[in-house]
């Protein structure tokens, strides 16, 4: 008969470990673990041709959840569809709306795709299909583009994180991958990361070290098992992480008043900053929310609200980022489950999946260019449509993934970045 321990499923194993880790050291690092790296089969499978193939070192994914409004943000339009703002000008050859001045003075910087499409309408299944390029589906769990990135090309920095999310909890954005890769949560960008500080010196924490390596070496031995003996490292790199200076990317004090108060003293500005630090520091991919973008009512104050965080966030990172010569090899992310409907009833604007705007910055994406188009009302595509799937393996040819590469779960069935999507080449200079 097996061992009840053979039975143990990963977010069991997981959870074991973080309460031990927490018990021991006071820590909750746990995706920090190092994976089996398959960067060599990427290179395999992977040719150096195609457009933007690995530009992009790093990824800063901006998740506007709620639904953007294409008319009232990246695609405004005139007659019956214009919403409280207008259309002005840029320092490209495209308009924006009035409610983004600051995106407008970087606009030269930044691709807008104005095309993409989908069919769920719906913002939790939406949020899910937008994270992770697939549909909801009850009997599996699909990564993030962070967990893809680190199956195929491995951990990005020896001790940091290879991924890492802001202003929501990590869900479990590793998929069907293992554990170790999902993402580091940082609920509030200001306090950084909880629970990292040791209560105890370096000797103490040692001798705990030792004495659990013993405990455990019983188990170890006779499970046998990959996953649990990875958990080992974990520990190990922790302690790394501990006695380096790499906790200090996730200090925010160390950035000056000024630039703190361009990028927005709140939450989702303050997790642009924080997100180019650890971009700067090591960490490959980092997911910064934004909530409240669901706007049925007062879309005019909600835009003169949220909408001004994010316009002042996302342009300061893409200065910034450009300032400090890291733009070209980070691509930043404007991402959004869907938009919302042409018809504008006074108030606000429905859920509308048929058409919506994204936008792209740096990681050998153009710039001041515009991929695609709506219809006059702004409810249809009218050209390059561009699917979530499409915009998950364009993301992933500028990281240089092997986009058509499979992937088995644990169940035996084979998925690839995107589901099939297809990278838009034309985006890429």
């Amino acid at each position: 008969m097996k061992s009840d321990h053979t039975k143990l499923n990963e977010l069991t194993r997981r959870m074991f470990v973080e309460r031990m880790a927490k018990s021991a050291f006071g820590l909750s690092l746990l995706p920090c673990l190092s994976p089996q790296s398959f960067a060599e089969e990427a290179a395999q499978t992977t040719g150096q041709a195609k457009p933007g193939f690995g530009k992009a070192k790093a990824v800063i994914m901006l998740q506007l959840s709620g639904g953007m409004s294409q008319i009232d943000s990246f695609d405004p339009k005139t007659g019956a569809s214009k919403g409280p703002g207008s259309a002005v000008s840029t320092k490209a050859d495209f308009q924006v709306s009035s409610f983004l001045p600051e995106i407008a003075k970087i606009a030269d910087k930044i691709t807008v795709i104005r095309s993409m499409t989908a069919k769920v309408g719906v913002h939790d299944q939406a949020q899910y299909l937008m994270r992770t390029g697939f549909e909801k589906r009850g009997t599996v769990a699909h990564p993030t583009l962070g967990a893809w990135a680190q199956n195929f090309l491995g951990p990005s920095h020896p001790t940091l994180p290879s991924s890492v999310c802001v202003n929501r909890p990590a869900n479990h954005g590793n998929g069907f991958f293992p554990a170790t890769m999902s993402p580091l949560p940082i609920l509030d960008p200001d306090s950084g990361l909880q629970n990292a500080i040791a209560k105890a010196d370096s000797t103490v924490m040692e001798k705990r070290l030792s004495l659990l390596r013993r405990m455990d070496s019983t188990f170890s031995d006779a499970i046998n098992d990959p996953a649990v003996s990875a958990y080992n490292d974990f520990y190990e790199s922790t302690l790394r992480l501990m006695k380096g200076k790499d906790l200090e990317c996730f200090d925010l004090e160390k950035e000056p008043a000024e630039l703190r108060d361009k990028y927005g003293r709140n939450k989702f500005g303050q997790g642009c900053l924080l997100a180019r630090r650890l971009v700067e520091g090591g960490v490959r991919y980092v997911e910064v929310e934004s909530g409240g973008w669901d706007m049925h009512k007062d879309l005019e104050g909600g835009m003169e609200d949220r909408g001004a965080e994010f316009d002042a966030a996302f342009a300061a990172l893409v200065a910034d980022l450009d300032s400090r010569g890291l733009l070209d090899s980070t691509m930043v992310v404007v991402a959004t489950e869907f938009g919302r409907k042409p018809s504008f009833d006074g108030s606000g604007r429905g859920h509308h999946p048929l058409v919506f705007s994204c936008a792209l910055a740096g990681g050998g994406a153009k710039r001041g260019y515009v991929h695609g188009a709506s219809d006059a009302a702004g409810g249809d595509v009218k050209s390059d449509p561009v699917t979530v799937g499409d915009l998950h393996a364009t993301i992933a040819q500028a990281c240089g993934l092997p986009v058509e590469k499979a992937a088995i779960s644990a169940s035996g069935r084979p998925f690839t970045i995107g589901n099939k999507g297809k990278p838009v080449n034309g985006v890429f200079a």
